[in-house]
């Protein structure tokens, strides 16, 4: 009994730390370039860009440099953000200053992943800035809140971003 109590325990631990991939980044990219996927390219996080970063995220970033995709009117982000524990990986097209498409592509808290489902993900598009905030409010999900949190704060940046690659 108490093998199988053991057992259980480390087989629960580990699954509430496992990876979850919705859907891969090349995936996520190929998807949003149906033409031709433009090159990656990189965006320095420096002086304003930074601060402007900082406000958005409640943190500074975790790195001097973001990668995105470009083509003339349609940019692509990875980002990550903490949900509650754990970084939550997601993707973000945004097309002429308005969030076009936002996924989730891999999701690794043991709770809240409610937020990959395409009811909770169909509020982003068509988002834009209005200074630093969304125009609209998102609708939370109940014991997700940390998770919807970190979309929105990605959301936010995503869009942020894109306005210093034009």
């Amino acid at each position: 009994m108490k093998r199988i109590l053991i057992t259980l325990l480390l087989s629960w631990a580990f699954a509430a730390q496992a990876e979850n991939t919705i859907l891969s980044p090349d995936d996520f990219l190929t998807a949003s370039f149906p033409q031709a996927r433009p090159p990656a390219q990189m965006l320095w996080l420096t002086g304003n860009l930074r601060e402007a970063a900082t406000e958005v995220l409640g943190h500074p970033p975790q790195s001097l440099r973001v990668r995105y995709w470009r083509t003339e009117s349609r940019s692509a982000w990875i980002l990550e953000a903490i949900g509650k524990e754990s970084p939550i990986t997601a993707g973000f097209v945004v097309e002429n200053g308005h969030l076009q498409r936002a996924e989730v592509l891999i999701y690794r808290e043991s709770r809240g992943g409610e937020i990959r489902f395409r009811s909770f993900l169909a509020q982003f598009p068509g988002l834009r800035l209005q200074g630093n905030k969304l125009d609209r409010s998102i609708d939370n999900i109940t014991s997700a809140t940390l998770s919807v949190n970190a979309m929105k704060r990605m959301a936010r940046l995503a869009l942020l971003l894109d306005q210093h690659t034009l």
